[in-house]
């Protein structure tokens, strides 16, 4: 056996995605811990636009929305060593990095105003995504912010 097919599947079992034993009486609760703490995370930072996210995969793969309530917010999102506001900016710069997820971007601009960032931090944070996803990123970012800020009413003064 290799130490490679010794780790991934020990790998699997610590990520809770593989089970080698049948469940436990106490899983049922813990998926339901995870559920409610991720529909009340995505709630505080979302509002309804996370539950509408959720609600529109349940006819295709709900258990896409499942993963996403349950890990994304419920496991991952609401660890208590970041606030809401390092998370979502953190966020922010992850999906303009990518350069390819401009409704998810949106969503989480808005999850930033809502969670109490500013919308100078969210500028900024944009900004700093120039220097390593580079400028039409960036670009792609701040057209994401500049309609939302729009759509919010939310003025910002350019700074230098």
């Amino acid at each position: 056996m290799t130490l490679l097919t010794t780790l991934f599947p020990k790998t699997l079992l610590l990520a809770g995605m593989v089970s080698t034993t049948a469940a436990s009486a106490s899983e049922p609760a813990q998926k339901d811990q995870r559920r409610v703490r991720g529909e009340h995370t995505i709630a505080a930072i979302t509002g309804s636009a996370g539950t509408t996210v959720v609600d529109s995969l349940r006819d295709l793969s709900p258990e896409l929305g499942h993963w996403i309530v349950d890990f994304a917010y419920g496991d991952v999102f609401s660890r208590p060593a970041l606030s809401l506001c390092t998370r979502e900016l953190a966020t922010i710069s992850a999906l303009t990095a990518l350069g390819n997820a401009q409704p998810q971007l949106k969503v989480h601009i808005e999850g930033a105003l809502n969670v109490g960032c500013t919308p100078e931090e969210i500028v900024e944070v944009i900004i700093q995504m120039a220097v390593y996803a580079g400028f039409p990123s960036a670009l792609n970012g701040i057209s994401a912010a500049r309609e939302v800020f729009d759509r919010r009413g939310v003025k910002i003064a350019a700074t230098k």
